[in-house]
């Protein structure tokens, strides 16, 4: 398929990347409907397609959108290599083993957030590698992705519904104490991500208030997973950029991806604040409505 790309919608598409895949809306879902409800015809179709040059530049808008989450997380992420050298050293002096006593009270709460977020992500790089073709072609369609955002929306709301219900009952569970179980859910819910209307940051913070955790450390725990996933799956798919798909849509994936950056810096930034005080709500019924009137409008 010929490359057909302007820089204005790379700039819109960049933009929306960033800030749709930290928002919990789904990226996925947008980067099909928006262009459907503009007439951008050259990426409707592109999209569904097995080998298209719309699927190397978002390749790109990921990466660039794991880069704007390191610069916000680098702090964080220091703090976790930094653990993992002690560890290592630990282990050296007292066997492989204590690599994964996680359980240990005494362990670094920085390693064994770190732990948890590797647990966290098998389970939705090895549904990626296994499905992500498939799913994309069989599922970026609008009226798809308009279903599934719909019930995104439902999703959101069950979690606050659910959370609500328990009121002074509910458990609150540390960030740096998540069971590698919760870990293993909180990954594993993010494979509904693969269908593109359901929203990676979504389904992860709702398995992780389902886990105990309070909204922020949801969502801090829903951040940090992301930028492993995204930033890997765009490097294993990044060479492709230097080959016949990259022609004609290099410098317009290249200024993408710096839009997703700024525009995933600006959002996890945002975010990180609205949920020390705020829930899922609003996104759940935005999802819903947005969802439902796109349903009626590609029926």
């Amino acid at each position: 398929m010929h490359a057909t790309l302007t820089y204005f919608q790379a700039v819109v598409m960049g933009l929306l990347q960033g800030v749709s895949e930290l928002f919990p809306v789904s990226s996925l879902g947008h980067s099909v409907l928006i262009p459907a409800l503009l007439g951008w015809h050259n990426l409707v179709s592109s999209q569904s397609a097995t080998q298209s040059f719309f699927l190397v530049f978002v390749v790109g808008l990921h990466v660039g959108t794991a880069i704007g989450l390191i610069v916000f997380y680098r702090r964080t992420w220091g703090d976790l290599l930094g653990a993992l050298v002690r560890q290592v050293g630990v282990a050296r002096r007292e066997g492989v083993a204590s690599l994964w006593r996680v359980r240990d009270p005494s362990m670094d709460r920085h390693y064994r957030l770190l732990f948890m977020l590797v647990v966290a992500t098998i389970p939705v790089g090895l549904a990626g590698l296994i499905f992500d073709k498939t799913l994309r072609v069989l599922f970026a369609k609008p009226l798809a992705a308009a279903i599934f955002l719909t019930f995104n929306g439902l999703v959101l709301l069950f979690a606050e519904y659910w959370r609500r219900s328990l009121g002074r009952h509910a458990r609150t569970t540390p960030l740096a104490q998540v069971s590698s179980r919760g870990a293993f859910a909180i990954g594993s819910a993010q494979i509904l991500a693969l269908f593109a209307g359901f929203s990676r940051s979504g389904t992860a913070m709702t398995a992780g208030l389902l886990e105990g955790l309070d909204h922020e450390d949801a969502a801090n725990f829903s951040f940090l997973l992301a930028t492993p996933v995204i930033l890997l799956a765009g490097l294993y798919k990044l060479p492709e950029l230097a080959g016949p798909l990259g022609h004609g849509v290099r410098m317009q994936t290249l200024i993408g991806a710096v839009c997703a950056l700024v525009a995933a810096y600006a959002s996890v930034r945002f975010l990180v604040r609205w949920f020390t005080t705020r829930t899922l709500t609003p996104f759940g019924l935005y999802s819903l409505v947005f969802g439902l009137l796109c349903v009626v409008r590609f029926a």
